[in-house]
């Protein structure tokens, strides 16, 4: 099987979140889908091993945040690589609530839906969560991200915790053509350089001189082994010692 088809499915990046006895927990998914209008209802995907599941079965309420296009990539790092039971991933996230209560995240978001708890069904892996919509808004008229172009701006992979993680083994021997994507973000062929592009061995945030890292203060043409001491993945957060070489 050529696992690569996978990636052609089309999918959204959010971040869904709730409260549970005081504690707020979220995660970021890509399985967010409405499946009726009258009433509107919608559907999540949630593995069981996330620390915020069981949060949301328990308190039958969830927010979903559409993330914009352009997005703070430290939220991507903090609700997709980190455990709500290790930090509090909240901390200098701006949210509001609204008729459930539910904590709604509106950093980096161009709308926000407010969803209470129907249903649930074991699909093995994950949690299918299906809720009626009680409230929504539009942040932005920005557009929202998707997870085509996270795939190809930030040469991502999934959080092994999401319904689409692929094995990195299962897609050594399969080239993407991400030809479209490219002209979507006006890349250029890369540069020569002697020091080549870095990967990150926890999320596969990818590290070229040439591009440098704004999120992070670092200029363009600046050689990995130039980078910092303390100088860490503005995606999940690993520091140096957690990249390799790939080109």
């Amino acid at each position: 099987m050529n696992y690569s088809a996978f990636h052609k499915l089309s999918y959204g990046l959010y971040i869904i979140a709730t409260e549970y006895e005081g504690e707020k927990v979220g995660y970021i998914a890509n399985t967010a889908f409405q499946i009726t209008a009258e009433p509107s209802k919608i559907a999540i995907s949630c593995n069981k091993d996330n620390y915020s599941a069981q949060k949301i079965l328990d308190s039958k309420r969830f927010s979903i945040s559409i993330l914009k296009k352009e997005v703070d990539t430290s939220l991507i790092g903090k609700f997709g690589f980190m455990s709500g039971s290790d930090m509090n991933k909240f901390q200098g996230v701006e949210t509001i609530t609204a008729k459930t209560g539910a904590p709604i995240v509106i950093d980096s978001s161009v709308a926000w839906f407010d969803c209470e708890v129907l249903n649930s069904m074991d699909v093995g892996s994950h949690y299918l969560i299906i809720a009626e919509v009680v409230d929504g808004g539009v942040l932005s008229n920005e557009e929202p991200l998707t997870y085509a172009y996270y795939h190809a701006k930030y040469k991502m992979r999934s959080p092994k915790n999401a319904p689409t993680y692929i094995d990195p083994d299962k897609l050594a021997d399969e080239p993407e053509s991400e030809i479209a994507i490219e002209e979507q973000l006006a890349a250029e062929p890369a540069k020569e350089t002697g020091d080549g592009i870095y990967s990150c061995t926890i999320c596969g945030f990818q590290y070229d001189p040439e591009e440098g890292d704004p999120s992070m203060g670092i200029p363009p043409g600046t050689a990995f082994e130039d980078l910092p001491e303390d100088y860490r993945c503005p995606i999940c957060n690993a520091d140096k010692d957690f990249f390799k070489k790939v080109s």
